[in-house]
């Protein structure tokens, strides 16, 4: 892979680099928000009410009521009967993983992301399907009562969705709390609802869902959705009362934002649709989802010669053959990807 000098200006569908234009399918902006002139005053609106940023607690005595709409308004947009915003998916991750697995016996799925790692854990190399019907029978007879399982709802390097029926199989007398990971999914994936409202729980199956909000949401934020019980229980712990909250411009900007998440992944769906209509049996994607892998090798050199950047980089170690992607925002326009699709 050829190494490129960092970037001086904002990332769109075009981006410079020592004078050349290049025509750019990466990142993960996949509505294409930080550019989005409509968010951006919404944000500046925020800034006009709320300032630039509040470096107080939440456990302060004084608070912007704002963070409280906000979270209730996630919870009713994402469809959870509760919600936590952090200044970070990471610590979003973190607060999460680090409290519910106290007690717990706890097991990563492959790919699992490496915010939600603790205590050196690192998830397994296994396929999902395999590594799921493993947890299954790790569970089920093993002597621990109470599991927490972690996981990413999708893989967006080797385009998959996870299927976590598996857990319908569960003995009698097991409980699992199963802690997910929808950064990539959460503002795309069902509607822009992400997956929460469908990971089906149970008397023996609690969800708790993480994401970042900075990839389709364009927000510096994390969020944490799951039952009234265990968020609150989280907004009693150190970690949450001791870090200071996202910025509430960014956080007006999001509650007043519905139609234009809904606007931009309509063109983003649209694109990828159009895209998965002109590609071959031997890319590898998903329903509406914007990421296209490709297995040629020599892919990403022949785009750069002819102007185009594509996602490319060595995984899931510095020596790994490097994972070739197209990644569509919505920001492009079909003109765009048409012109992508003729040198493909």
């Amino acid at each position: 892979m050829t190494p490129f000098k960092q970037l001086q200006r904002p990332l769109n569908a075009h981006i410079d680099l020592d004078g050349q234009s290049y025509l750019y399918f990466g990142g993960t902006a996949y509505l294409g928000i930080p550019q989005d002139k409509a968010f951006a005053a919404h944000y500046l609106e925020g800034i006009n009410r709320f300032g630039l940023n509040n470096g107080t607690s939440r456990g302060n005595n004084i608070q912007l009521g704002i963070y409280n709409d906000a979270e209730a308004y996630a919870g009713n947009y994402f469809g959870s009967d509760d919600t936590l915003i952090t200044s970070s998916g990471y610590l979003a991750a973190q607060l999460a993983v680090r409290n519910l697995s106290v007690g717990k016996a706890i097991l990563y799925a492959p790919q699992t992301h490496p915010s939600l790692w603790i205590d050196g854990a690192a998830p397994n190399e296994l396929d999902f399907a395999t590594w799921s019907k493993m947890a299954l029978e790790q569970i089920n007879i093993g002597t621990e009562c109470n599991w927490l399982l972690v996981s990413n709802s999708i893989n967006n390097l080797y385009p998959e969705c996870y299927d976590f029926s598996f857990l319908t199989a569960l003995k009698s007398g097991k409980k699992v709390t199963l802690l997910v990971d929808d950064s990539h999914g959460i503002g795309v994936l069902n509607g822009g609802k992400g997956v929460y409202s469908h990971l089906a729980g149970s008397t023996n199956v609690e969800v708790v869902v993480v994401a970042s909000m900075a990839k389709a949401l364009g927000l510096d934020a994390g969020i944490i959705l799951g039952s009234k019980a265990l968020i609150q229980a989280l907004k009693e712990s150190n970690e949450f009362l001791g870090a200071s909250p996202p910025s509430a411009a960014g956080l007006y900007a999001f509650m007043h934002a519905e139609h234009i998440y809904q606007n931009a992944l309509t063109t983003l769906y649209e694109l990828i649709y159009f895209l998965a209509m002109q590609l071959n049996k031997d890319w590898i994607s998903l329903p509406d989802f914007p990421v296209f892998q490709s297995f040629e090798p020599g892919l990403f050199n022949r785009l750069l010669a002819k102007q185009v950047l594509i996602s490319s980089f060595p995984y899931p170690t510095p020596k790994s053959e490097p994972v070739n992607r197209i990644v569509l925002s919505s920001w492009h326009s079909k003109a765009q990807v048409y012109e992508l699709v003729k040198l493909l």
